[in-house]
């Protein structure tokens, strides 16, 4: 695909991209290069189908070009648009986040369901600050802060809380550090979960771009549950909440965790779409 005195019609650059995309193992060809299309042009996907005749001038198939070269090398179509959904909300990510999946809004609305008489919420491991930004919209009534070791997400995540007409506070520190005194009732968290080992495995627009730190969770991926759970009861009011998206598989090991850090109210554990046990959480005593 060049800009030469070949002429590139819409019609004919999804094609041809449908089929370079496809031979580079990237599910959903034609629908990625349409959406790639729709950036490079400022068009919606309407727009795109009622203007399959229209020829790319140089400059823009020099962007799309570029986007294409991006997305066959198998770097995730979020970062190359530079935006996900989430809850409804559209979020700006970087290679510096996790890009925000669908599962995890099981866990947003599991802590909106019991967050309607919480007037402070934590939200562990901001990323994007997706959990943070869609609790704050839900629970306007709440103060809402997040905290992240990376200083390159919090700057995301406030522009994602800008973006999305929230106030959310941001802390730069390692879990609770930042609180020291301080009481929430209830705390949120979607830690890293993935064992060491099983990264290698993960699909390759994961393991080869996204921020290893949002993924590793140590030999038996439940190191950041164990230290949560433990630091969680000097940090919670009484009767505070504690919800965790969970790992498959995982929910019946952090459910003992809370059990053994003194949640041994209202334990409970929520299934995803798939149903899968997304989320695991339960009430201090």
């Amino acid at each position: 695909m060049t800009a030469n005195a070949e002429k590139w019609d819409v019609l004919k650059v999804l094609n041809w991209t449908k089929g370079y995309l496809a031979e580079k193992g990237v599910e959903n060809p034609r629908l990625e290069a349409e959406w790639m299309l729709c950036e490079a042009l400022s068009l919606d996907r309407v727009g795109l189908y009622l203007n399959f005749d229209k020829p790319l001038s140089d400059a823009e198939l020099a962007l799309y070009r570029g986007m294409v070269a991006r997305r066959g090398r198998r770097e995730p179509l979020q970062y190359i648009l530079g935006s996900q959904e989430f809850m409804g909300l559209e979020f700006r990510v970087t290679p510096a986040v996790l890009i925000p999946r669908h599962d995890t809004e099981v866990l947003v609305t599991e802590a909106v369901k019991r967050g309607a008489s919480c007037r402070s919420i934590l939200d562990i491991g901001t990323g994007s600050g997706c959990v943070a930004v869609a609790v704050a919209k839900a629970l306007p009534e709440a103060e809402v802060s997040t905290v992240d070791v990376s200083g390159e997400a919090i700057e995301v995540a406030r522009g994602n809380a800008e973006r999305n007409g929230v106030s959310v506070q941001f802390f730069h520190g390692s879990l609770f550090e930042p609180f020291a005194g301080k009481r929430f009732d209830m705390v949120v968290s979607n830690p890293p979960y993935i064992t060491s080992t099983d990264l290698a495995t993960l699909q390759q627009e994961v393991r080869d771009f996204e921020p290893v730190g949002a993924l590793d969770g140590g030999g038996d991926g439940l190191d950041f549950y164990r230290r949560i759970t433990a630091g969680a009861p000097a940090h919670l009011n009484p009767g505070g909440w504690l919800l965790f998206e969970v790992g498959a598989g995982q929910a019946g090991d952090v459910l003992e965790l809370l059990n053994s850090c003194g949640f041994t109210n209202d334990r409970f554990t929520q299934t995803d779409p798939a149903g899968i046990e997304r989320v695991a959480g339960g009430r201090l005593a």
